[in-house]
C-alpha cells in the first residue's frame, strides 16, 4: 500500500505535528538530563505524538463533521498540554537551550493557531456529502 497516497498527509497541520514530534522526540532524548528523559520527557513525548495522531484520526472520520471536530479539538488541547510540558522543561532548567526552547515554542503556538483555524474551516465549509 502507497502511504504517500493517505489525504491527511497532505494537511499542513500534519506536516507541522510530524516535524515537532520528530524534533521534540530528539530534543527530549539529547538535551534533557537522563532523569528527565522518563519524567516530564516521556510526558512531552507523548502529548505531541497525540497531536499528530488526534489530526489522523479525525481525518479518518471526516465523513462526520462532529466526530472530525472532537478529534481537531483534541489535537488542539494536546498542543497546549506540549506547550506547558516545553514551558515547564524551561522554567525548572532541564533545558537550557534557549534557542531551542524559543524555536519550538514558536513553532507550537503556530501549531495551536493553525489547528484551531482549521478546525473553524472544518465547522463552516463542512460537507458530509463529499469525503
Amino acid at each position: 500500500m502507497d502511504t504517500a497516497s493517505f489525504g491527511y498527509k497532505k494537511l499542513r497541520i500534519w506536516e507541522q505535528a510530524r516535524e515537532l514530534v520528530i524534533e521534540i522526540h530528539r530534543m527530549t532524548l539529547a538535551q534533557l538530563p537522563k532523569f528527565e528523559m522518563y519524567e516530564e520527557g516521556s510526558q512531552i513525548r507523548r502529548s505531541m505524538k497525540s497531536v499528530k495522531s488526534n489530526i489522523v484520526e479525525g481525518y479518518g472520520r471526516r465523513r462526520h463533521k462532529v466526530e472530525y471536530l472532537r478529534f481537531l479539538d483534541f489535537s488542539y488541547a494536546s498542543t497546549l498540554e506540549t506547550i506547558d510540558h516545553l514551558e515547564t522543561l524551561f522554567e525548572t532548567e532541564s533545558l537550557k537551550d534557549k534557542d531551542l526552547f524559543n524555536s519550538l515554542h514558536e513553532r507550537l503556538n503556530q501549531l495551536s493557531k493553525s489547528i484551531y483555524q482549521f478546525s473553524r474551516s472544518v465547522e463552516m465549509h463542512h460537507n458530509e456529502d463529499r469525503v
